[in-house]
């Protein structure tokens, strides 16, 4: 699973994807998303893994778009811009969708498409000297294949100030809008990045990937007869499933379910 640009290395249940390109500030290319589509397909098929946390070496986080990269698409005709621009969907589509809760650990500046990444993720924490830019419009291009996930994290309103305006924000106002969820101080990174993972590895990964699926049927969409009766069906399945039955008779028992074993 390793590529020279995204390393992946597991321990106990819970999985770190590390880009890997500090001298260019961690930009991505085709080639990197590659790497990070597959990393996540594998370990979202990998029982073992239960967590993932998605990483950075050197002082950013990621700054988006490699400038190479970017210079080879100035000459692609729109069908390779189509295409091109469908691996990275595909690439954030995996990281949102795999069934293991990931942890995107913000330790320096994520810009761009490197703020998809954070927002594709299902919680992020972030260094105290983190900043964040959505810095498209000012190269006369749009936060297009990111804007679903970055729109879902900090919320509309915030995406029309900050998609339009380009403006560079800190780590507070990123927890403020609620692109992140914690806000900490370099030294304190990982410290908090191991409680979250702590809490998840604490829960039923069966019920987690449940959880997953019912935040995004339910998130954005009316309170009608359809999603009750999709969230009555949810609770039915869940009570029925084999994590559900055995983690309510340990429960009764007083005793520990076998994730915590």
């Amino acid at each position: 699973m390793n590529h020279d640009a995204v390393r992946v290395s597991t321990e106990g249940a819970v999985a770190r994807v590390t880009l890997n390109r500090p001298d260019v500030r961690n930009a991505f290319n085709d080639e990197v998303i590659a790497a990070f589509t597959g990393a996540f397909r594998a370990l979202d098929a990998h029982e073992a893994v239960r967590v993932v946390v998605l990483a950075a070496e050197g002082p950013a986080f990621c700054a988006g778009a490699d400038l190479n990269w970017m210079r080879r698409m100035a000459d692609y005709s729109r069908e390779q811009n189509l295409a091109d621009a469908a691996g990275l969907a595909e690439m954030l589509r995996t990281i949102a969708t795999c069934r293991k809760p990931t942890i995107a650990r913000v330790q320096g500046d994520a810009y761009a498409g490197g703020m998809g990444l954070v927002a594709a993720c299902d919680l992020a924490v972030a260094a105290d000297n983190a900043h964040f830019c959505l810095s498209e419009v000012k190269l006369g291009l749009i936060p297009a294949t990111i804007s679903p996930y970055v729109v879902r994290a900090m919320g509309e309103r915030a995406a029309q100030r900050y998609f339009l305006t380009a403006e560079r924000f800190d780590a507070a106002t990123a927890q403020r809008i609620g692109l992140i969820h914690e806000v900490a101080t370099l030294s304190d990174l990982d410290a908090r990045v191991h409680q979250l993972t702590s809490a998840l590895l604490g829960a039923s990964p069966q019920a987690l990937a449940a959880c997953k699926r019912l935040l995004h049927e339910v998130c954005g969409r009316p309170i009608d007869t359809a999603l009750i009766a999709r969230t009555v069906e949810y609770i039915a399945d869940s009570r029925a499933s084999e994590d559900g039955r055995h983690g309510v008779q340990a429960f009764l028992a007083k005793g520990k379910p076998r994730w915590l074993a």
